[in-house]
């Protein structure tokens, strides 16, 4: 027999692999397996653009959505997110391109990659995705009753946890999971304390940092309205390690990122990606036209948050404050 051929005994132990566990483990594998022909039916995967009527796929209307969310979205970044073979993610953009949906050009960070950026065309054309998909998720939903719909929800969860990325790692190997949630009593007093620490220690702020830090907490809880105004707080294994603030600029339609923190232990977990990402979709969602920050130069590390966000830099002027000479900068996102 060639050495490249399986034998008969090969191929049935190769077969039945996943039966070596005993019967219990069979069972479970059909269940799985029902369960995904159950939902790629349920949420017409296999028909997707007739289901939502739309002229896209699955595959293509994923690639718009997450060029949609992410303004600064590179090629590299869309076959690492959604695991496409980049031939297939290739043609996929060119037929995207030709209706006039996206335009491709170089990346202003690297050259060497490609940026890919919705059209006018290509932006309504999302919109409409999400607002089709958002409606059949709610049709589904509304049939339930509320403990149902929370024991669905709470399952969803509990699928995503043991079959995400970090399934085969032991609990106490996997790295801690960021969560996000709005400010609650203390969380303020910590925002004003850890900023003047962390500040003062990278950058020699002084004193009159945590003056002005104390100052915008204080407005905010003072002038506080949960339909225009919102607080983040990041946690990693149940500690606070950062926190974004969404208040009004006092200026019609504008909306304003204010104390974005990241404690170092917490850097490289997308801490501050995550946290400006949520600033940015509340204050879409809650209607403002557009978002303003000031921050300065040398904070490299939140610019280049702000970057990839899809902000761009407007204004820029030296000045002398917080006991040092710095560069302060003035960045606007069109929402």
């Amino acid at each position: 027999m060639p050495s490249g051929t399986p034998s008969a005994t090969t191929s049935a132990t190769t077969s039945g692999a996943a039966c070596d566990a005993g019967p219990d483990a069979a069972a479970d594998v059909r269940e799985l397996r029902r369960f995904n022909r159950f939902y790629t039916n349920l949420i017409g995967a296999l028909d997707y653009g007739r289901h939502l009527y739309t002229p896209f796929t699955l595959t293509e209307a994923r690639v718009l959505y997450e060029v949609a969310n992410h303004p600064r979205v590179d090629a590299a970044d869309l076959r690492a997110s959604l695991s496409l073979d980049a031939g297939y993610l290739s043609r996929l953009l060119g037929r995207f391109e030709d209706r006039e949906l996206i335009t491709r050009g170089k990346s202003e960070q690297d050259p060497r990659r490609q940026r890919i950026t919705l059209t006018e065309g290509g932006r309504e054309a999302a919109g409409l995705l999400e607002e089709r998909s958002q409606d059949a998720a709610g049709s589904l939903l509304e049939q339930l009753p509320a403990a149902d719909r929370a024991r669905l929800v709470d399952s969803m969860r509990t699928i995503r946890a043991l079959l995400g990325k970090d399934a085969e790692q032991g609990a106490e190997d996997r790295a801690p999971e960021v969560g996000l949630r709005t400010s609650g009593p203390g969380d303020l007093g910590w925002m004003v304390e850890r900023n003047a620490a962390l500040y003062a220690a990278e950058y020699g702020f002084d004193l009159s940092y945590e003056a002005l830090v104390a100052r915008i907490v204080a407005e905010y809880a003072e002038q506080f309205d949960p339909r225009w105004d919102r607080t983040w707080i990041a946690e990693l294994g149940g500690e606070r390690v950062g926190a974004v603030m969404c208040v009004r600029d006092g200026r019609p339609g504008v909306a304003r990122l204010r104390l974005l923190l990241v404690e170092p232990g917490a850097r490289g977990h997308g801490v501050g990606r995550q946290l400006v990402d949520n600033c940015v979709e509340f204050a879409r969602e809650a209607g403002y036209d557009e978002m303003v920050l000031w921050t300065n130069s040398v904070l490299g590390a939140a610019r280049s948050i702000y970057q990839r966000a899809g902000f761009e830099l407007v204004a820029e002027s030296a000045h002398h404050s917080f006991g040092q000479d710095l560069v302060g900068q003035d960045w606007q996102l069109a929402l």
